[in-house]
């Protein structure tokens, strides 16, 4: 590609220019960013080569990246219709994909198979154009919720930059995506961030984490992301997150019965249960990592 724009030049887009870049796969990277001093930062260490004054540099894109928070979707598509070549592909990072969908909607109308909603299942608890890695999506999934409306060759342009990555491209509807991360990621992080502030707020809180160690850290590691970003990803994927919190909380309300009742029988049982799945799920992860057997046959 000769020409890729992103929208935010943390972590996720940062990432996504130096794969690139790594790759040999894009000639010219424009950073746009609420923060000058990010930007400034992107340009320092040569995530980007040019730093975008406003909307208009999408002109002459091959690619455009949304890698903001999932709120400012509709705004961002909105200033750059106007100078958005018939040629160009832009595409997201959103956490959620019904919201951002519904948005591009609005603001592209007629124009909307030119937007390719996507999602990169990888992350790290840093932020920022420091926090940007070249290899942060070698091997993790990225899953493409395609539209009616997206040409073939739309969708195409978006997985094969993904795949440079080196990303194993999955594909779910807008809908089924934000059921499935509801359960596996917006869920887990309002725990891990319920947890922490429950802590901090406690008067002996200095001695609670003077003797909190790695199962915490392990545990509440996610409690470090962008507060601003899983504040829209939470309110986008309201109606999911409360199904998925109603059924969190009764399991809890049985175990605390179940605690209170002295029922060491019925604790075993969801604690082994829930060994058993994890272990099965890490099995299967590392089953497909694992390399593909050499062929000895000479």
């Amino acid at each position: 590609m000769n020409k890729v724009v992103i929208f935010g030049v943390g972590l996720i887009g940062g990432s996504f220019a130096r794969a690139l870049k790594a790759a040999g796969r894009v000639r010219h990277v424009v950073g746009i960013d609420r923060s000058e001093a990010s930007m400034r930062r992107a340009l320092e260490l040569g995530i980007i080569d040019e730093v975008g004054a406003g909307p208009e540099v999408v002109q002459g894109a091959d690619l455009v990246v949304l890698a903001t928070p999932v709120a400012q979707t509709g705004r961002i598509l909105a200033a750059l219709l106007p100078h958005l070549d018939a040629r160009t592909v832009v595409t997201d990072c959103g956490s959620t994909k019904a919201d951002v969908v519904a948005a591009a909607r609005a603001a592209l109308g007629e124009r909307i198979g030119q937007f390719v909603p996507g999602h990169p299942i990888a992350g790290r608890e840093t932020n920022g154009p420091d926090a940007a890695i070249p290899d942060l999506y070698i091997g993790k999934k990225f899953v493409v919720t395609a539209l009616a409306e997206n040409p073939p060759e739309a969708v195409a342009r978006v997985t094969d930059a993904w795949q440079a990555c080196g990303a194993i491209i999955h594909c779910l509807a807008p809908e089924e995506h934000d059921k499935v991360f509801a359960s596996v990621s917006h869920l887990p992080h309002l725990l891990a961030y319920a947890l922490v502030d429950d802590i901090a707020g406690k008067p002996h809180a200095d001695l609670l984490f003077q003797y909190a160690a790695s199962g915490f850290r392990d545990f509440t590691r996610i409690a470090g992301s962008s507060p601003e970003m899983w504040r829209d990803i939470s309110l986008a994927n309201q109606a999911a997150l409360l199904t998925e919190l109603d059924a969190y909380m009764a399991q809890l309300a049985h175990l605390r019965e179940r605690l209170a009742a002295g029922d060491g029988a019925t604790l075993e049982g969801v604690y082994g249960n829930a060994q058993r799945a994890r272990r099965r799920w890490i099995e299967a992860i590392e089953a497909a990592e694992a390399p593909p057997p050499k062929d000895n046959a000479e």
